[in-house]
């Protein structure tokens, strides 16, 4: 049977994208959602189908977007009585509508799929296609030669060190196996994205020289620090498919990790913005956490870093709002300031 949740979803993940499906899975009367709802919830926080009322929706959005970031399920149980929920692997939150009840929901994160993308065409780039393909990875190749002959595994094949034809993602693993044929271009091109993990099949004696050469060109500091040089697990490895293993073995260990790190990164500091953290009295519950967040946001000149029960964490602009303003604008909504909370610059 045709289900649009389940299709929007495949449809998110092969665009390389992630999600967070949420069902419900038991309840207790009286409240809206029932066993087998569903809704598919997106890195934007949007949330697509039904799970219940707005007593819901924020709780399970919340969780969704953490389940995205940290690649684990949960389940997750809103009642009345969340204070005296002590079953291990249950979140539980607190029920605030007035009709009471209790609800249950199961949220999945859903992954893209992970990607190994091979530069070069040398024994050891072959041995990594064949088993990266075994291993459920998508794999990518780029190399001036390459061709399905040579690599009838690949998933992309472009003739090029040139990768912005590929259908590259934040969960894209990038190894430059050209061992001595163009080696300079192909690790440049791939440090001109922020894969999660680069590296190189070299020596430490060859892999040095190439960050020299790569710094002239000005390639940036940190980037080429983080290089992995050589490349892989200290397996002993000695055979190109030996290499090939060690290099999957310690990209594994790197996706265990780090399983989300597009979502996974620190909020960048903005110039000009003041960073705080707004104590706030009158937060019990995810309503409070969702309307909090959304008065922030909808400020002029305020970025929101997180918000948890009891502050939220924020960047201001002082040429555009106060300390004053955003006092004003939480006491609307119901909610208290600190006094000492923040200051006026």
């Amino acid at each position: 049977m045709f289900d649009p949740i389940l299709e929007r979803a495949r449809m998110q993940t092969e665009r390389g994208e992630p999600c967070a499906l949420a069902i419900v899975v038991r309840y207790e009367a009286p409240i809206s959602g029932k066993p087998g709802d569903k809704a598919l919830i997106l890195p934007d926080g949007t949330l697509h189908g039904w799970v219940g009322g707005g007593c819901t929706r924020p709780v399970v959005i919340r969780e969704a977007l953490r389940a995205m970031r940290d690649g684990r399920p949960r389940l997750v149980r809103i009642t009345p009585e969340a204070a005296e929920v002590e079953v291990e692997g249950i979140v539980a939150y607190s029920m605030t509508c007035y009709s009471g009840g209790t609800l249950d929901v199961y949220i999945e994160p859903l992954l893209p799929p992970p990607q190994l993308l091979v530069l070069g065409r040398s024994a050891v780039a072959q041995a990594l296609v064949r088993l990266g393909r075994a291993l459920g990875y998508r794999v990518l190749v780029a190399d001036p030669e390459a061709s399905t002959a040579l690599f009838p595994e690949a998933d992309f094949l472009v003739p090029s060190f040139a990768l912005d034809n590929l259908p590259l993602t934040p969960w894209t693993f990038a190894v430059v196996a050209t061992q001595g044929e163009g080696d300079e271009e192909a690790l440049e091109a791939a440090l001109a994205h922020a894969f999660p993990y680069v590296a190189l099949v070299a020596s430490r004696r060859k892999a040095a020289r190439l960050r020299e050469v790569l710094a002239e060109r000005g390639v940036p500091a940190d980037r080429l620090e983080a290089v992995r040089a050589p490349a892989g697990l200290n397996l002993g490895a000695r055979t190109p498919e030996e290499i090939a293993l060690s290099i999957l073995a310690e990209i594994v260990q790197e996706r265990h990790r780090n399983p989300v790190p597009a979502l996974a990164e620190a909020p960048t500091p903005v110039e000009g913005l003041i960073e705080t953290t707004l104590h706030i009295k009158g937060m019990s519950c995810a309503h409070c956490l969702h309307t909090v967040e959304k008065t922030l946001k909808a400020l002029p000149g305020v970025v929101v870093r997180a918000v948890e029960l009891g502050y939220a964490e924020v960047a201001y602009d002082p040429a555009r709002v106060t300390p004053s303003a955003l006092a004003e604008a939480l006491e609307a909504r119901g909610y208290h300031l600190r006094t000492d909370t923040v200051a006026e610059p």
